[in-house]
């Protein structure tokens, strides 16, 4: 499979740890969108796209936001949740006292070594637009 397009936004906030968005297009045939550029205490990385894992209401069956205390159809206490470890892709705040948010993975590289190639591509793409910003 071969990347044929990177596209980089940056974002205008640089003290916050998201530096950028990534849309990728695979054999110009596949787009993923969304993929974030994140500044962590070892360098940047990326991040896929991912959304909030949701659990039913065990009353009216609506689907609300992991951690929930209260069902946001019908008001019904929810219970709480035993195992909060997703089986797909589980992240946490670095803060030990921050509430944990779980996501999944809408879209992911299956091996390490392309999860590699394609974070170095984005990577690099990321550096030529910012260095177009800051040497027009």
């Amino acid at each position: 499979m071969e990347i044929t397009e990177v596209r980089v936004i940056l974002k205008d906030s640089p003290d916050k740890k998201l530096k950028a968005y990534a849309t990728v297009t695979f054999d110009n045939v596949f787009v993923v969108r969304n993929i974030k550029v994140i500044e962590g205490t070892s360098g940047l990385f990326i991040a896929m796209p991912s959304r909030k894992v949701k659990h039913p209401c065990p009353k009216c069956g609506f689907k609300n936001e992991l951690r929930s205390k209260y069902c946001n159809q019908c008001a019904q206490a929810l219970p709480v949740e035993i195992n909060t470890q997703s089986a797909y892709s589980a992240r946490s705040t670095q803060d030990a006292g921050a509430s944990q948010a779980e996501h999944k993975d809408i879209a992911h590289p299956i091996t390490q070594a392309f999860r590699e190639h394609l974070q170095i591509r984005v990577l690099e793409t990321y550096e030529q637009e910012k260095n177009k910003i800051e040497h027009p």
